[in-house]
């Protein structure tokens, strides 16, 4: 068997590992905007019916990761969609919170997986074996997958708080930090789905923006 340290394709990643049974893929979405809950997601795969096309969902069109969403979820043995809320993200702070979401994420699947591989560096509390890999939304296919379920939930999300609060562009921009997004909040104040532990919130409110 090669070392780990040998040099296997991107897509052969999770096979390096000499841990038997389900392996679990994780990631998350929403981290870096001014609105909604942190959203995270776990997938185990299914070997049988294999997904063509999986990458990181950032390099996908909407329409292909809405394609994917739907294939992700008829095809892969399991998979759990969670969040942490905007009072959780507060509360706890964004890393903390996103590391709920995938604990939550993980514990929600219907069947418990043998090792846990988790994009980026760091990994949430979990009872079992795990792994943060950088950038392993682009390397390995279930976490590749994971990203896609969380990104494609936190958007339609998104959907929804635009048509609570239509003046806010939350379709557009998604809740990050974009010059329409910063110049609502002058004008109109902050939202009760607004994180106001974050510095553009915190400044709006301080100006009597409103929640």
């Amino acid at each position: 068997m090669p070392s780990r340290k040998s040099s296997a394709k991107p897509e052969q990643f999770a096979l390096s590992f000499e841990t038997p049974g389900l392996v679990a893929g994780v990631d998350e979405a929403g981290r870096g905007p001014l609105a909604g809950p942190v959203v995270a997601a776990a997938v185990i795969l299914d070997d049988l019916h294999p997904i063509a096309g999986l990458a990181d969902s950032k390099v996908l069109s909407a329409k292909r990761r809405e394609r994917l969403f739907d294939e992700i979820r008829a095809k892969a043995l399991c998979f759990k969609i969670a969040e942490a809320s905007v009072e959780e993200i507060d509360e706890l702070n964004i890393l903390h919170a996103t590391m709920l979401a995938m604990k939550r994420a993980v514990e929600g699947l219907r069947l418990t997986p043998h090792h846990v591989l988790v994009d980026g560096n760091r990994l949430p509390p979990l009872r079992m074996p795990a792994q943060a890999i950088v950038k392993g939304d682009a390397k390995v296919p279930a976490i590749s997958a994971a990203s896609i379920l969380a990104k494609v939930h936190r958007d339609q999300l998104c959907a929804e708080m635009h048509r609570a609060y239509p003046d806010y562009g939350f379709a557009g921009h998604k809740g990050y930090p974009t010059p329409e997004h910063l110049a609502a909040l002058r004008t109109h104040g902050a939202t009760p789905l607004h994180r106001q532990s974050f510095g553009p919130v915190r400044e709006a409110l301080a100006t009597g923006g409103h929640l």
